[in-house]
C-alpha cells in the first residue's frame, strides 16, 4: 500500500529562529527550505502527487506556485524540483476538486498530457469530473442528470487521453478516473476504463463518504475487477480500514488530512501513535486579525498583550525543561486567552492541561520533537503548524508501516 502526499509547496526553513520568531537574512526559499521528505527520517510517504490546478494557478484559490515556481518546475522537472531520493514515485492530476463548479473540466487532454510530460511524472491521471452526491441502493433512486452526464464526461475523457498516450508514446504511466454515485455506478466506470486498456485506476470522489460505503463500493468493483488491476483512493485516509481496502484491490492512496489536521483542525493537531492532542495557541500579537482589531478598536492594550504573549512562550519553555510548574503555565496562558478570545469564545484551556500533564512530545522518536520539543506542539504561525504536519506524517507512515496486506 502506497501513500502519496498531494503537493502544495509546504516547506519549513531549517534555520528559523524559534525564540525571535525571525528568518535568517541569509535564507533564499527555494534553495534552503526543505520538505517533508528531507526534514524527517524515515520518508512519509511513498511519493508525491501534484495537481495542474494547484500549479498553473488558472483557477480562483487553487494557484499555490508564482509564474518563477512554475518555470522552474517545468524546467528542471518534479523529481529535481522537489529534490526526491530515487525511493519516491510521483503522480499528476488535474485537481478536479478546483473546478468542481464548472460545467466541463476547462482542461484538454493535449495540455495535461504536456504538463505530464514537461514535468516528468511517473504516472498521470486522467480529467475528470467529480459528482458529490451518493446513493447506496442504486435500484431504489434515479440518480441526478448531472451526474450521469459528469460520469460520461471523465469516461469520454479517459478515453482520449490513453489514446493520446498511446499515440504520442507517453512515458508516463496513464492513470483513468472513476466516477460514480454508488457501488453500481462506480464498477460500470471501472468495467468501462479497464475496456479501454487502463490497468491503474483512481476513484475520485469518495471524500464524503463513511468508510463502509466505501467497501460497498469496492465490492461492487470487485465484480468486475480483472487481477491485474490496482485502485487508487484519491483524497482518502482511512488507516483503520486500509487492511480492508487493500483486500479490494487498493494498492494506493494520497491525503493531505493527517498534515492540514496540524493547523486545521480545532483540536485534534498533534498525532500519536494512539491518540492525538491539542497544540497550545499562542498567537504573534502582530500576526492575529482578532487581536489587531481589538488592539485598533481601544478594548486591549497592545503593550498587555505583548507582555501576554512573551509570558506564555516564557512559560511553555520553562514548563519543558521543567523549570516552572503546570499551573504556573495554565495561569500565563488563562491570561492570554482572555486577551485574545474575550469572554464569549470556546476556550481551550482544559485541552492544553491534558497536552501539557502529557507532553507527548517528550517521547516521541521522529527527528522533530526531538529537536524542537515543545515549539513542536505551540500553535503559532507556518513554521510550527507545518513541522507539526510533518510530524503528524511521520506517525501515519509508522501506522501504516505496522499494518498487515495479505
Amino acid at each position: 500500500m502506497k501513500f502519496y502526499f498531494p503537493d502544495s509547496q509546504d516547506l519549513v526553513s531549517p534555520t528559523y529562529d524559534f525564540i525571535n520568531d525571525e528568518y535568517s537574512p541569509y535564507r533564499v526559499r527555494q534553495r534552503d527550505d526543505v520538505y517533508a521528505h528531507q526534514a524527517v527520517t524515515p520518508i512519509p510517504y511513498d511519493g508525491i502527487l501534484v495537481s495542474k490546478a494547484v500549479v498553473d494557478g488558472s483557477m480562483k484559490g487553487a494557484g499555490k506556485y508564482s509564474a518563477p515556481q512554475r518555470e522552474r518546475l517545468y524546467r528542471l522537472g518534479v523529481r529535481n524540483f522537489f529534490r526526491l531520493p530515487g525511493t519516491c514515485s510521483t503522480i499528476g492530476d488535474c485537481g478536479a476538486f478546483n473546478y468542481i463548479d464548472e460545467e466541463r473540466p476547462p482542461y484538454e487532454v493535449d495540455e495535461v498530457l504536456d504538463f505530464y510530460g514537461r514535468c516528468g511524472f511517473d504516472a498521470g491521471i486522467s480529467i475528470d469530473h467529480i459528482i458529490f452526491g451518493y446513493i447506496q441502493a442504486e435500484s431504489d433512486a434515479e440518480p441526478e442528470p448531472a451526474w450521469l452526464e459528469r460520469q460520461q464526461i471523465s469516461l469520454e475523457l479517459a478515453e482520449d487521453f490513453i489514446t493520446a498516450t498511446h499515440a504520442q508514446g507517453a512515458r508516463f504511466e496513464p492513470v483513468g478516473a472513476a466516477q460514480g454515485w454508488g457501488p453500481d455506478s462506480y464498477a460500470h466506470s471501472v468495467a468501462e476504463l479497464q475496456k479501454m486498456g487502463y490497468r491503474r485506476i483512481a476513484l475520485g470522489g469518495m471524500v464524503p463518504l463513511k468508510s463502509h460505503e466505501i467497501l460497498a463500493c469496492l465490492r461492487a468493483i470487485d465484480e468486475v475487477r480483472t487481477s491485474e488491476t490496482g485502485l487508487h483512493l484519491l483524497g482518502i485516509n482511512r488507516v483503520e480500514s486500509m487492511e480492508q481496502f487493500a483486500r479490494h484491490g487498493v494498492t494506493s492512496f494520497d491525503s493531505t488530512s493527517a498534515f492540514r489536521q496540524a493547523f486545521m483542525d480545532d483540536r485534534n493537531n498533534y498525532h500519536t501513535a494512539t491518540d492525538s492532542y491539542t497544540a497550545i495557541r499562542v498567537p504573534q500579537v502582530d500576526g492575529n486579525p482578532a487581536l489587531k482589531r481589538l488592539i485598533l478598536s481601544g478594548h486591549v492594550s497592545q503593550a498587555e498583550a505583548i507582555v501576554a504573549e512573551r509570558s506564555c512562550l516564557r512559560a511553555l519553555r520553562e514548563f519543558d525543561q521543567e523549570e516552572t510548574a503546570l499551573e504556573e503555565v495554565m495561569s500565563a496562558l488563562a491570561t492570554y486567552e482572555g486577551l485574545v478570545l474575550g469572554p464569549k469564545k470556546k476556550s481551550y484551556l482544559e485541552f492544553y492541561e491534558r497536552t501539557l500533564s502529557d507532553a507527548p512530545w517528550r517521547s516521541c522518536p521522529c527527528a522533530l520533537c526531538k529537536k524542537h520539543g515543545i515549539e513542536i506542539a505551540i500553535f503559532r504561525g507556518s513554521e510550527r503548524n507545518k513541522r507539526r504536519g510533518f510530524h503528524n506524517l511521520t506517525v501515519l507512515e509508522a501506522k501504516m508501516r505496522q499494518l498487515t496486506f495479505a
